[in-house]
């Protein structure tokens, strides 16, 4: 595997395709040259230069509901060490400009999203060096890294720290962002905008990042092992693998479609449960089993270990 370590010899300049997005020429063939806002100046209609930092699908994700809101191809920047994610990237999205290193993204962005592994944000945001601008604001969606372990990287610029979830990955994602020392509220503002490209957008204090890991993003693999069970049930109950499937995840999506319309779980299910019925039966079942509880347990655990890997 090829790391932003691997390119921490490599220079701004060293390439024949280094970039200054600032020097990029439009098809037109004019040089566009703007200058970098003020970080807490940001507004939510102003275009902003953005490097992401790593090209896995989590950040392919970002790009394209970057795209799908209108921000312009030409002030994206994906830094990935890996040549052939490079190509798989530059394929998918051939109006992005897709670069090696990280250095050669940062030089003149407003907006640094930061989405390789937790291990490797170090590595990434040293490897920027000198190139990384002095008032640009730093997005990390790296789970358990804190705000202040980028700070510490990167002194002098506003962190705000991102917790996505993998729904974002077709634009139903559930995200929550919250600020570190120096981030102001246009900083938020900022960060809140990139990530409702991929979906909804909550700001919580830093010390529940934690919690919402646990639940959101944590989540759909919950959400996933139900779907599971529910189809195994089907199966044992006598129906086609294939029909299990289908009206599972049919079931499932649309649940959801009417619990985000109606916001009112309990209500919801008491709607469905008629007194001595099948679903009665069914839910009684569950309760005997505690997978209330065994819920409950499962976010618990999620965010200590959270709180465990942020520790380390």
């Amino acid at each position: 595997m090829v790391t932003f370590g691997e390119n921490l010899s490599t220079g701004v300049g060293n390439h024949p395709e280094s970039p200054s997005r600032s020097n990029r020429r439009r098809s037109g063939g004019a040089v566009e040259q703007r200058t970098r806002p003020d970080v807490g100046m940001r507004s939510s209609v102003e275009s902003v230069r953005i490097a992401l930092i790593g090209g896995g699908k989590m950040g392919l994700a970002l790009v394209s509901g970057w795209l799908d809101r209108g921000f312009d191809a030409a002030d994206i920047v994906v830094a990935e060490p890996d040549a052939d994610r490079r190509r798989e990237i530059e394929t998918a999205q051939p109006a992005v400009h897709v670069v090696p290193a990280a250095a050669w993204a940062v030089s003149d962005a407003d907006v640094i999203v930061i989405a390789v592994k937790p291990g490797d944000v170090a590595v990434a945001l040293e490897s920027a060096g000198a190139a990384l601008g002095e008032r640009a604001l730093i997005v990390s969606i790296a789970a358990g890294v804190t705000t202040s372990a980028i700070e510490a990287v990167a002194p002098g610029r506003p962190v705000v720290r991102a917790m996505p979830n993998t729904p974002a990955l077709v634009g139903q994602g559930a995200a929550a962002i919250a600020g570190g020392v120096s981030a102001t509220s246009g900083d938020l503002d900022t960060a809140e905008r990139l990530l409702r490209a991929v979906g909804s957008v909550v700001r919580v204090p830093e010390h529940l990042l934690d919690a919402v890991t646990g639940l959101s993003g944590s989540g759909p693999a919950y959400v996933f092992m139900v779907a599971e069970a529910l189809i195994e049930a089907g199966v044992l109950s006598g129906l086609p693998r294939d029909v299990s499937a289908d009206l599972t995840i049919q079931t499932l999506l649309g649940a959801a479609t009417l619990l985000a319309a109606e916001r009112d779980p309990e209500r919801l299910r008491a709607m469905v449960t008629s007194p001595g019925g099948t679903t009665a039966a069914g839910l009684h079942q569950l309760e005997r089993a505690g997978v209330r509880a065994a819920f409950l347990d499962a976010v618990a655990a999620a965010t200590n270990r959270s709180k465990e890997l942020g520790s380390s």
